[in-house]
């Protein structure tokens, strides 16, 4: 049985690592995300990409630093 230390452990470093690609790549996330919405026959584009992409760095930021918080927490508990 895997212990919810672990679990919650590994959520987080996933939730961090996936923040860091979001905040660094922010141009290629919105890429994949235009790529999968188009098998769904949903042609979506920004009206700004480049408001696009520093909200979207901003978002992963976000991740980041929520990440730590939640990381701060399951060790402090």
């Amino acid at each position: 049985m895997i212990c919810e230390f672990c679990v919650q452990l590994t959520i987080t470093v996933i939730v961090v690592f996936f923040g860091g690609l979001i905040a660094w790549k922010p141009k290629k996330i919105i890429d994949m995300q235009i790529a999968l919405y188009r098998p769904f026959n949903w042609k979506i584009e920004p009206i700004s990409m480049e408001k696009e992409i520093r909200n979207t760095r901003i978002m992963g930021l976000v991740v980041i630093i929520l990440g730590i918080l939640s990381l701060g927490y399951i060790l402090l508990k």
